[in-house]
Parts: structure tokens; sequence; C-alpha cells
């Protein structure tokens, strides 16, 4: 309501309208004044007052015809009115409160009554605007709060995708990895196909053909669950690429998808952890009764890397001759030897001893192959 409430006052009798707009303006109101039905409607709908004195007996439309209309036009449906009748003219009264009228004063006015009347209508219709300012502001807020939610909910929903899409990329790539690709956002093209020059592993186990026929199956899973988890927290910890297993070997990248200068040096490092800790995981089999050894091999070269598989299911891998070579070299390597070619030797030698070998013929290559012994650290590298 406003802060100088209206009141629109409709009379046909210009001395009755004159006395009521003196006595409500001495009150502190603003009077709005109409002297037939058409006009009382046509200043409602203007104006939209805080409450109408409403005579009954008008030209052109009598009070109740207005009432009426008044009481179906939504806009204007809840001003308070207050009839003003006769005291004769009972039934109009009655006619009048049916069709929606809240209140009513018998002429002649009594000033003080209708001052008081004014005032408990008015109040009742500041009541009912704060109701309606209170709906209001509930439903903003309530459309506030959906939007909210949709917001949230659209958050919630990018949130899962990431979610799912790092556990997809944890299954192959090391957690620091992961994170940088995450923050990155754009995984498909981190992921394409592309050539880079990077530093492969690989490592298996020595003698595991051979248990695996005198094993019980529970007994070769416990041991490969053993060499892959010893293997694979140096694995992170070095922040190599787990490309793949294959039975009892495992490759692992470096320099890609994320490069490190140091590429060759980490694998060597990794490589030198792996032989200690499979020492001592090769002496807990040996006191289990199983005969296993493990072999390492290290070579440095270009590979065509990049996702491969199906909307279903996809690794992520390294394909040339780099990954042969390690291969190979894992596979001449004795229990417990660390062979690297001749490209990651003249990185390593800088960091490591080693020991030159005799050309290696390996399956798959037509030229001797140029190996390494990886003996350990340099004394001021270590």
């Amino acid at each position: 309501m406003r802060e100088r409430p209206s009141i629109l006052a409709v009379d046909d009798v210009f001395e009755n309208l004159e006395i009521v707009c003196l006595r409500l303006e001495a009150s502190g109101y603003n009077v709005i004044t109409a002297t037939d039905g058409i006009e009382a409607l046509e200043q409602a709908r203007t104006h939209k007052p805080d409450l109408i004195l409403l005579d009954i007996m008008m030209p052109k439309l009598d009070g109740i015809s207005v009432l009426k209309e008044l009481k179906a036009d939504p806009s204007l449906g809840f001003i308070p009115i207050l009839l003003l009748t006769a005291k004769a003219d009972r039934s109009d009264v009655v006619a009048g409160l049916e069709a929606g009228a809240d209140d009513y004063l018998t002429k002649p006015l009594d000033q003080s009554a209708l001052v008081a009347r004014v005032r408990s209508m008015l109040r009742i219709k500041a009541l009912h605007d704060k109701v309606q300012d209170q709906a209001r502001q509930l439903a903003t807020q309530a459309e506030q709060l959906a939007e909210w939610n949709r917001v949230l909910e659209a958050r919630v929903a990018e949130q899962v995708t990431q979610i799912e899409r790092i556990s997809r990329l944890k299954r192959f790539l090391a957690p620091q990895v992961v994170d940088v690709i995450a923050l990155s956002g754009d995984t498909d093209a981190m992921l394409a196909s592309h050539s880079a020059e990077v530093t492969v592993l690989f490592c298996d186990l020595r003698g595991f053909t051979a248990f695996t026929e005198a094993a019980e199956p529970v007994q070769v899973m416990k041991v490969l669950s053993e060499f892959h988890a010893a293997l694979g927290d140096l694995i992170h910890r070095y922040e190599g690429t787990l490309e793949r297993f294959a039975g009892d070997g495992l490759l692992t990248l470096f320099n890609d998808p994320i490069p490190c200068a140091d590429h060759t040096e980490r694998a060597v490092r990794l490589a030198i952890d792996m032989r200690t800790g499979l020492e001592t995981l090769s002496q807990a089999w040996r006191e289990r009764g199983h005969d296993l050894g493990f072999g390492i091999g290290i070579a440095r070269g270009t590979a065509t890397l990049g996702k491969i598989g199906f909307d279903r299911r996809f690794d992520y891998a390294a394909i040339g001759s780099v990954t042969n070579l390690a291969s190979r070299l894992c596979d001449e390597a004795k229990s417990g030897q660390i062979l690297i070619d001749r490209n990651a030797f003249l990185i390593a030698e800088r960091f490591f001893k080693a020991e030159r070998l005799p050309p290696l013929t390996l399956k798959g290559f037509n030229r001797p192959i140029e190996a390494f012994a990886i003996i350990g650290p340099q004394p001021d590298s270590a």
C-alpha cells in the first residue's frame, strides 16, 4: 500500500462527496472522486485505490453493478469496498455484501465512524498488500532457487562426467598425468594419434611359464597381483604412463602424453628401483617355493602414440620399433639385469654406470643391436 493511502469516493450527490473529501483529507488520505458508476470504474482502473467508498443509488450504473465488475477484475478484486447506503435500503446492503462488499455505512454519515471504518479497512488492505509482497518475494526466490538448482544440476552432471572420464584415464595413466589432462579439459586432443620420442621400459618375470604349469590358479593370480602392485606404485611415483599389461610383463612409457625432458633418466631410475623391489619380492616367492626372476629392457626412440579401441573400451598405446626393442631387450636380460639400447645409453651414461655387451641378435631386427647393462647410479648422481 502507498505511504499516503488513496481512497476513491463515489457518490452522485456533490455535498456528500465534499463532506467525505474534507474529512478524509484532514486525516491524511488522498481522495479521488467519481459521481456515477461508469466514472467510478474508470477511476478505479486508472488509479487502483487502496479503498473505495461506494454509493449504491447512482445514475448510469448503480453501485451493486459497479461492485460486481470490480470484483470480477483480477487486478482490482481485493480493493476493500465500503458501501454507502440509506438506512431504509437494507435489501441493497445485503445484496452488496453478497456481491463482495466488505462493510457498509448508512447515511447521513457519522464522520467519526467513517474515519474509524476507513482505518479498519485500510489495515486489512495493508495486511493483504504485505502478504502479496511476500508472495511475490517468495515467487522470485523460488525462481532464483530453481535457477540455482538448474545450475547446480548442470555442474554436478559436468563433474560426474569429469569424474567418469578421470576414472577411465586412471586405468592406464599415472595420477599426475590424469590430473594434467583433467585440468586441460581437452582429453581427445591430448590422446589423439601423434608421433613422439619416448623412452619405453618393459619388464617381465623369468620362469613364469613353468610356474603357471605347476602352480594352482589362485597362486598364479596372487603372484601376478603382488608383482603388479609392487611395480605399479613405482611407476606412478616416477610419473610413467602404464601402457599395458602383457601377462607377466608390463610396458611403461615416458615423455608421453605429458612431456618430460629427463624421460630416459626417469626410466632408468625406475628400473633400478624396480630391481631393488623385485629382488625382495623374489626372495619372498622363493620362500614359498616359487622360483621366479625378472628382466628389464629399456629403449629410446620415436613411436606412434594415441588412443586405440572402441567406445566401450579404449587404451592408450605406443606403436613402433622402439616398443619392440624394449621388449626384446627384456627377453634377452638375465634375471635381475637391466638392458638398454644405444640411444638410451647416450643419455643415461652421464648418470649411471653401465657395462657394454657384445652386439645382440634380436628377433625382428635385421642388424645386431648395441646394448648395455645398467650397473647402478654414478656416485655423484644417485
